[in-house]
């Protein structure tokens, strides 16, 4: 174990789905901060497709995992454009099962489809529990997918993962490279699972004429995130353990792996408005990254969530655990050009955000994923 002193001056559940309830039209984020809102870029200088205000107005949209993180902000963003958003529950429709899917989508007729449902966790989780990983994120696509177009829904827009990417990407990770090498081993049931949807997506385009968006957003974090400890991810672990350490008392932290990883995080309202305009604008075989440009340590990371917490005693580094994949930063040029979208949330001041949220809401927080 190593320690990182704290004076440095860097700066499952299928819980995506939501909780049990009705099917129901949704437009209440509930107690969620937004930092770094801009409107979308209609006319950029970047030979940006023309974004229509109208666009969403009275349109019948399905979110599946509306309910969840990612969710709640894209159903925000959706409902404040015009749309009808409907956000399925996993109670009451478990998108799993065969057959699901198309009762659903017969039911309420959306015109566009905009799949973020899965089953995720951290590092640990992806150890403990690969095959569901693997199974149910795979099955619950193929179900959405086939669904959208046995029911003629006009556009489907599908949310892929960085995880996908092979373990040694070059950085940036450009999406061509998708395909080239086999993803880092405790990402690789999610990674290939979402990697088949990818595929399942260009084929049907191409055989049938389905229309669809395929979507890679980078690490995500921010108001609304799991911090369970069977669920979470780095930035609401790190989280969690600062603000227990620095009530508690204690004057260590351990932290997982060596530090020496890197991640680029993406504040989750800049993601949920590239998703929007993405179901908006974006028709194309290819997928389309989305990131924030900037790779940041996991060490920069704790050290980061250390300062805004306030906690100054040491870092810990367990050099036992895993570092997860090397080094993690995506391209999105193509992006900027197909969207005019870029991140507008500088990191800390994202952190600091989630930092507030998770402080106001623990309860919420802190649940065990049903």
């Amino acid at each position: 174990m190593v320690k990182s002193q704290r004076h440095s001056q860097s700066t499952h559940r299928l819980h995506s789905v939501g909780d049990a309830g009705n099917l129901q039209a949704c437009s209440d984020a509930g107690n969620l901060r937004f930092v770094g809102e801009v409107p979308t870029y209609a006319g950029s200088t970047m030979g940006v497709p023309h974004t229509s205000p109208t666009f969403w107005r009275d349109r019948t949209v399905v979110v599946t995992g509306g309910h969840g993180f990612l969710g709640r902000h894209v159903v925000t963003a959706l409902t404040a454009a015009g749309a009808r958003v409907t956000a399925p529950r996993h109670a009451d429709h478990d998108l799993v099962q065969h057959g699901v899917a198309e009762r659903l989508f017969a039911q309420v007729k959306p015109s566009h489809v905009i799949h973020l449902a899965a089953r995720v966790g951290g590092i640990g989780y992806n150890q403990a529990e690969p095959a569901p990983l693997f199974l149910d994120n795979l099955q619950m696509g193929l179900n959405v997918i086939e669904a959208a177009r046995a029911t003629g829904v006009a556009k489907t827009t599908i949310l892929g993962t960085v995880c996908s990417y092979p373990k040694f990407t070059p950085v940036p990770f450009r999406e061509a490279s998708i395909w080239d090498g086999y993803p880092e081993e405790t990402n690789a049931p999610y990674g290939i699972a979402k990697k088949a949807l990818l595929v399942h997506t260009q084929v049907n385009r191409r055989q049938y004429g389905q229309k669809f968006a395929f979507v890679i957003p980078t690490n995500l974090f921010g108001p609304g995130d799991k911090f369970h400890e069977s669920v979470s991810h780095v930035i609401p672990a790190l989280i969690k353990k600062c603000v227990e350490a620095k009530e508690r008392g204690v004057d260590k932290v351990h932290v997982w792996g060596t530090g020496a990883a890197s991640r680029d995080y993406l504040y989750v309202s800049d993601a949920a408005r590239g998703i929007v305009l993405a179901a908006e604008l974006h028709d194309d075989s290819e997928p389309l990254n989305l990131g924030n440009n900037r790779e940041i340590t996991i060490r920069e990371t704790a050290e980061t969530i250390a300062r805004v917490v306030g906690f100054d005693g040491d870092l810990v580094w367990d050099s036992a655990k895993p570092d997860g994949q090397p080094r993690r930063r995506v391209d999105a040029t193509r992006a900027e050009h197909a969207l005019g979208w870029h991140a507008a949330t500088m990191f800390e001041d994202g952190i600091r955000a989630t930092v507030e949220w998770y402080l106001a809401n623990r309860a919420v927080a802190e649940a065990a994923p049903r």
